[in-house]
């Protein structure tokens, strides 16, 4: 019997149009997943002023949607690896549509947290499982383009936000923004028909006629005579893929790093979403100035993350990311000194790059280093650890929003997280990274009559 290794078939394939239904997937999904999370930064000061908050308070109402995130996507990622990967992008999808749009109904801050809670549980489960999809099917020569592209959408909802966000807000009130967000409930059916499940999955369970036909999508020059048998190589081999797998093989230190990584980079992140805004304001911007400031901030996110996965897959990725945090770390540094504002959007759109951008780029980095019987658990549990970085940039920056400090100082603040992240990166052992091994074609055989 031909055994036939489903991961390096998967590496060695050429892009077709199966590969582009999952980016396509992807790319939506976190399209829809970057507008619930901006809404609330675009949001925030109408908000603030009808329920009577102040900078504190709002600080631990925007950050309730990033504590439901952590929680998120640890369960969320786990589970995708042991039930399967399209049920839980379909469970993320309507969880965080459902609750952000219930949040619109809210009138007081509790209640209101609480929505953001529920639904952060939804916008922090589909990253892991779109970043493991996405990197599992990927031909390795693209892989890093691919999965960024992927998490190039979740910027396009930032400037879904920014572009909408005035004119409806201004229209019909802050709830409106947040009831639009309802509407992608209607696209769980087609995810649950047409997303391909994890071939690790499929493996695991047994189901040779499914990854047969996965396998003839990924390379359709494949010719089967019904007699194969389909693999995973031994290293990706796990069972159950626990938790305790992050840390076996050599992998706990570096496991640690990613962490850390994570927790840096989206301290820098969610300190400017739900931030920027305000932090605008504060510099003598009217609202619709500001908002141009987030437009800029996403163009530029997109820009770094696409950018920084051709480098990725050009240059050692690890490397990459390192420089990306550098970069982070210094752009927001002079956004606090910029004063003309030609030369400020400027150093916005390189912020954006360079810290949204850096943290899409750790996402395919985590989603190379992990064999991918676990990826989904190992992307999950980064960026739910990660996600403490999340919780605490808001309160952090509302607080110092509340002292009244010199505004280069509030951005200092978050660009010492980029330093921290550049050492963490620099201490993972890349040499533990997944298998970027490609396949040599099995045998051509004269028909293809796979039993289903």
């Amino acid at each position: 019997m031909q055994q036939i290794d489903v991961i390096k078939l998967a590496n060695g394939a050429k892009f077709n149009k199966f590969h582009r239904l999952i980016l396509f997937w992807g790319v939506l999904i976190l399209v829809l997943d970057g507008y619930d999370l901006a809404v609330v930064g675009a949001a925030l000061p109408s908000i603030m002023k009808e329920m009577g908050v102040d900078a504190s308070k709002a600080g631990f109402m925007a950050s309730s949607a990033l504590f439901g995130m952590m929680f998120g996507a640890m369960f969320f990622g786990t589970l995708a690896d042991k039930i399967g990967r399209p049920l839980m992008l379909a469970v993320g999808v309507g969880t965080f549509s459902a609750f952000t749009a219930a949040a619109g109904l809210a009138h007081d801050p509790i209640t209101f947290s609480v929505l953001r809670f529920l639904a952060g549980l939804g916008i922090g489960g589909v990253l892991p499982v779109v970043t493991a999809q996405m990197g599992e099917f990927s031909p390795v020569k693209v892989r890093a383009r691919l999965v960024t592209l992927v998490f190039a959408g979740y910027s396009v909802g930032g400037v879904l936000v920014a572009l909408t966000g005035k004119q409806l807000i201004e229209a019909y009130g802050w709830q409106s923004v947040f009831f639009v967000a309802g509407l992608p409930v209607l696209l769980i059916p087609f995810i649950l028909k047409t997303m391909p499940e994890s071939m690790a999955t499929l493996h695991r369970k047994g189901r040779q006629g499914e990854l047969a036909k996965i396998a003839r999508k990924i390379d359709p020059s494949l010719r089967l005579s019904g007699n194969e048998e389909f693999v995973l190589p031994m290293a990706e081999r796990v069972a159950n893929a626990p938790v305790r797998m992050l840390f076996a093989n050599g992998r706990g230190f570096s496991t640690l790093m990613i962490w850390v990584a994570y927790f840096t980079g989206l301290f820098m992140v969610y300190s400017l979403s739900s931030w920027l805004t305000k932090l605008m304001a504060m510099a003598g911007y009217s609202l619709g100035s500001a908002l141009n400031f987030v437009l800029v901030f996403n163009f530029g996110a997109m820009v770094g993350a696409v950018g920084g996965g051709w480098l990725g897959d050009k240059f050692n990725i690890k490397h990459v990311l390192v420089a990306f945090y550098i970069v982070g770390a210094v752009s927001l540094t002079l956004m606090g000194f910029t004063k003309e504002t030609w030369l400020l959007f400027v150093v916005v759109f390189i912020v954006g790059a360079s810290t949204l951008g850096t943290q899409l780029l750790a996402y395919a980095y985590a989603g190379e280093f992990y064999p991918v019987t676990i990826r989904s658990t190992g992307v999950g549990f980064a960026s739910g650890v990660g996600r403490l970085g999340a919780i605490i940039a808001p309160v952090l920056i509302g607080a110092l929003v509340a002292l009244q400090l010199p505004l280069e100082q509030n951005f200092f603040g978050i660009a010492v997280a980029g330093l921290v992240g550049a050492v963490a990166v620099m201490l993972i052992n890349h040499n533990l990274s997944g298998d970027r091994s490609v396949a040599t074609p099995p045998p051509q055989a004269q028909t293809v009559s796979y039993k289903t």
